[in-house]
């Protein structure tokens, strides 16, 4: 049985945050983010390649035996954590978690281990927008090859491999080349979207679609609170820090009673978020009460990420409106994320279900 202090920090889980966060600190500042989303390249190679072949983290999920790093959930979420805290633009959710999860509910070895690796980016071809369990958008296969268009694919842009559900109710890997990636206007700069478009594509079958985006999408909802759980501290912590500087009237603007307030109910409102996406980062790992946590913890770190990254918004007065402060791209991420794998509506939908409570 889970106890409370399970979802503690272990002291390796606090290692590998201390190495990803001074990894980030040197290689992902907010004015290179910035920057980097005016180009048509906003994904950040480099500091993928740091990540991934440099530390090993595209393998956590993997176990040793297939190229992987054999660790857990709860260790890719503390890198979830780093990485939301920096906005990185980086594939890590989308390749290392959901096309990774993909391909070990179908038991695909080769194309899992170069995933693993980090050398190949791996993207789940389906709408960022989808939930577990939610209907998903097919191509057709015709005569061996793959046909359709599928939107909304989360770095599909940066993907060498696409992992395709098809209409016979198979997982199909494509390679990227041999698909038309298109970029959509997305609201999130440092995780694009893209239209993929097949035209009698290629594609290997690497297994059945549904058990395999099931288990993908649940991790991701899962792990995305970690995600979450980052952007809301980075906006908490960086809004303490601002007002204690800040004068007005000559006083501290940090003093003043009702600011004392708002962030006292945000840190309540953060600590509660990291409960909760601890407890689904642990769920995932033991399989115990998974498809709850889950759930829960969805339905609780949308609305607490976007109004910490909106008070931040605020609470920075001016600055915080300009392109040059990069609290615009913690909001942005915040509110992406708050349609990402489900809205919290449809996690609260999904949890009055799971423990029968449902409305009249």
């Amino acid at each position: 049985m889970t106890t409370q202090s399970d979802l503690l920090y272990s002291e390796e889980e606090e290692a590998l945050r201390a190495a990803v966060r001074d990894l980030l600190t040197d290689h992902c500042a907010p004015a290179g983010v910035i920057a980097r989303t005016e180009t048509d390249a906003p994904h950040d190679r480099a500091l993928w390649k740091s990540l991934t072949e440099g530390m090993g983290l595209a393998g956590l999920l993997v176990p040793e035996e297939q190229g992987g790093q054999g660790a857990s959930h709860r260790e890719a979420a503390v890198v979830l954590e780093e990485l939301g805290r920096a906005v990185a633009p980086v594939p890590y959710l989308t390749s290392a978690v959901v096309a990774t999860e993909a391909l070990l509910a179908c038991g695909e070895r080769e194309l899992l281990a170069q995933l693993a690796s980090g050398r190949t980016i791996g993207a789940l071809a389906v709408g960022l927008h989808t939930a577990a369990g939610a209907p998903v958008t097919t191509v057709r296969l015709e005569n061996g090859t793959l046909h359709g268009e599928l939107t909304g694919i989360a770095d599909a842009a940066v993907a060498d491999v696409l992992l395709v559900p098809a209409d016979d109710g198979g997982l199909y890997a494509v390679a990227a080349e041999a698909a038309t990636v298109t970029p959509q206007v997305s609201l999130d700069l440092t995780r694009p979207l893209a239209t993929v478009t097949l035209a009698g594509a290629a594609g290997r079958r690497v297994g059945d679609c549904a058990p395999a985006v099931r288990r993908a999408l649940r991790a991701a909802a899962g792990l995305l609170a970690s995600e979450q759980l980052g952007v809301a501290d980075w906006a908490l912590t960086e809004t303490v820090r601002y007002l204690k500087e800040r004068r007005q009237f000559n006083r501290q603007v940090g003093g003043f009673q009702a600011l004392k307030h708002r962030l006292a109910q945000l840190w309540l409102e953060v600590v509660s978020l990291r409960a909760a996406a601890r407890a689904a980062a642990d769920a995932l790992s033991t399989g115990a009460d998974t498809d709850v946590t889950v759930a829960v913890a969805q339905a609780y770190a949308a609305p607490v990420a976007v109004r910490a990254t909106e008070e931040a918004l605020q609470l920075h007065g001016g600055i915080g409106m300009t392109w040059e402060h990069p609290v615009h791209l913690y909001l942005k991420r915040a509110k992406a994320d708050s349609i990402a794998y489900g809205t919290a509506g449809a996690h609260r939908s999904a949890l009055a279900g799971l423990v029968d409570l449902q409305a009249p």
